[in-house]
């Protein structure tokens, strides 16, 4: 048992990294009905947004640099979780700006147009930043290990853990607690029928996707000390996420989390006993669901079934 112990807590650790990164992406299928495929592009921009941030040479001028240089890296971390986002959502209004034409068309232009979208965002990474692994400077308070009983675990991972968590609980309270995320939610049951109300649908959709794209964003920066930091470190975060939504279900907010949980339990301990089965295990999951519950464990009733 001791020995499954750690194991069991690394895969719960990967399964809130993965629910985070899921429910930016499910949000935007929601609301928009398009699958945004630049999603795992965003997550690793705001990796390497922060690993700029926080390294010796900034994007800023000289003076601002030295100013910045001189804060301890504790708050420099700190700051970047909130500024790398910000300017990642740039570049996610843009995509949302593009994608405008092919509302209540067929998906398929909105997935041509986020499969482009992230192509560039990768090449312009690799054009940056080069083709080597970086690693985010992260505090020396969250690095290291601790005891946990018998056994010692990593710190940055409980830190990981529990930012995602509490990010998993903020979110939650924002789609089920404000007028927000009411209005969301009835956008993406009919959005005719908010475009009615006089609802700002454009404006809506705008704020839902930059929401989304910072939430890429700040998964990124918070898997990157634990994955690295590399150019295709996109395709090994949207892969997983996508199989997320499909397993707990399109739209559901608990089945993304509850499936991110099982998918990072299966990774993660498949990883430990059998480490070529890590990935296999995941899909292998998505097969046994689907085959006997097409809608995800808790979604909507689907064609599928019909």
């Amino acid at each position: 048992m001791f020995d499954l112990l750690p194991h069991l807590l690394n895969g719960l650790t990967l399964g809130l990294l993965f629910a985070l990164i899921a429910l930016g992406f499910m949000l935007i299928v929601g609301l928009m009905e398009q699958i945004n495929l630049a999603h795992g592009s965003l997550f690793a921009l705001g990796a390497y947004v922060a690993m700029q941030l926080t390294g010796p040479r900034p994007p800023l001028p000289a003076d601002l640099a030295k100013v910045w240089l001189a804060l301890p890296l504790g708050w420099r971390y700190a700051a970047t979780l909130v500024i790398a986002p910000a300017i990642v959502s740039l570049v996610g209004m843009l995509i949302e700006f593009c994608m405008r034409r092919t509302y209540g068309k067929d998906p398929l232009y909105g997935l041509l147009l986020t499969f482009g979208a992230a192509m560039v965002i990768e090449e312009l990474i690799r054009l940056v930043w080069g083709t080597r692994d970086y690693v985010l400077q992260v505090p020396s308070a969250i690095n290291g290990g601790f005891l946990f009983g018998d056994l010692i675990w990593s710190t940055y991972r409980f830190y990981a853990a529990c930012i995602a968590a509490g990010i998993i609980g903020l979110v939650w309270l924002l789609i089920e607690k404000t007028s927000f995320g009411a209005t969301v939610k009835a956008g993406a049951h009919d959005s005719e029928i908010v475009r009615a109300l006089g609802i700002n649908l454009s404006r809506l959709r705008l704020l839902v996707f930059v929401f989304g794209t910072m939430l890429a964003a700040v998964a990124g920066i918070i898997v990157a000390p634990i994955w690295g930091i590399r150019p295709h470190m996109g395709v090994d975060a949207v892969i997983p996420a996508f199989l997320v939504i499909v397993l707990g279900g399109v739209g559901s907010f608990w089945g993304a989390v509850v499936a991110g949980l099982l998918v990072g339990l299966c990774v993660g301990l498949a990883g430990a006993y059998a480490s070529e089965w890590s990935l296999l295990s995941m899909y292998i999951l998505l097969v046994a669901v689907v085959t006997f519950r097409a809608r995800g464990m808790w979604g909507k009733k689907s064609v599928l079934e019909a």
